[in-house]
């Protein structure tokens, strides 16, 4: 994600070093040998009470805020940011081996860098595995049909995803990383627009929120609809609640970002007759409360020991 302003830098910095600092000298399980950067303090206590999490609009945050009410976890706050200060406080905190809790989702680049858990949620507090869905306009069929079905065609795996939100986190730009993915799997980009007329120039507009995840899969769709079938494509990045009423309200022909169907759930509810779902295009999500594997720790319900 960009920030978009230097203010919004300076908070997040500021946030994360606040957030780390409280837990400055209190240690962690390690992975090393018995007892070694052991302590004996409550979770609770190491990590002051705070769950790391990310923009306050996400539906994450949501699930975040139920699970907190679900296990009576009183006095425990969920710090809200963005998902670049998360990863950044997760990054930091584990160099330094120390304790940190995340609200964390997956696919996504921090697990394969890092070795993480989730934490068990036996009251389900984040539902079950979700799905990512296309959404689009209604009318698009009618005024855009090779786009309506490049996008109802678009389905990849967890593992494509992962490719090109590792090479974005290795430093390349997103739009030459999608670009560089749908090269080398031509067979599958091919699959999305086998039969389908070029658009010769067409203006479409698809929106997408600032999760890594989402914007691998926004990125790749922009480069097969630009690169196969001539399509101008302009890539919208808003937050959760914007993107789904640009969707609904026609200023947006599409997203490939809506996560269902729990954290994207309101957003359905309250759209769900102005809209079009095409159905899921990756399979296998899941979202919850993460920690590193050095914590030693299993379940949401140990919070309150």
């Amino acid at each position: 994600m960009r920030f978009k302003n230097t203010k919004t830098l300076l908070l997040a910095a500021i946030t994360i070093s606040a957030m780390l600092a409280g837990c400055s000298d209190k240690g962690s399980t390690s992975g090393g040998a018995a007892g070694e950067n052991s302590n004996s303090k409550p979770v609770a206590e190491q990590v002051n009470r705070q769950i790391i999490g990310i923009d306050p609009g996400a539906g994450i945050m949501k699930s975040a805020n139920k699970a907190i009410a679900d296990y009576g976890l009183k006095d425990w706050k969920l710090i809200e940011g963005s998902g670049a200060a998360m990863t950044a406080a997760l990054d930091k905190a584990i160099k330094d081996k120390k304790p940190i809790i995340i609200t964390g989702w997956t696919p996504h680049w921090m697990f394969a860098k890092y070795e993480l858990k989730y934490l068990e949620d036996p009251k389900l507090s984040f539902g079950g595995e979700e799905q990512i869905h296309t959404v689009v306009r209604k009318g698009l069929k009618a005024d855009q049909p090779s786009a309506y079905t490049v996008l109802d065609r678009f389905e990849w795996t967890a593992d494509d995803m992962a490719a090109v939100m590792s090479a974005i986190q290795e430093g390349k730009k997103p739009e030459q990383a999608a670009k560089d993915w749908v090269d080398a799997n031509k067979d599958k980009a091919d699959k999305w627009t086998e039969g389908v007329d070029k658009a010769d120039g067409k203006s479409l507009k698809l929106g997408y929120v600032a999760w890594d995840s989402e914007i691998a899969s926004t990125n790749v769709v922009k480069a097969v609809l630009e690169s196969k079938l001539g399509y101008k494509v302009t890539a919208l990045q808003v937050e959760a609640g914007p993107m789904w009423a640009g969707v609904a309200g026609g200023d947006t022909d599409a997203m490939v970002a809506a996560w269902l169907p729990t954290t994207h759930e309101d957003y359905l509810n309250k759209y769900k007759d102005k809209i079009e779902d095409l159905g899921p295009n990756l399979k296998g999500t899941k979202t919850g409360l993460v920690v590193p594997a050095y914590m030693d720790i299993s379940s949401i319900e140990d919070l309150n020991k």
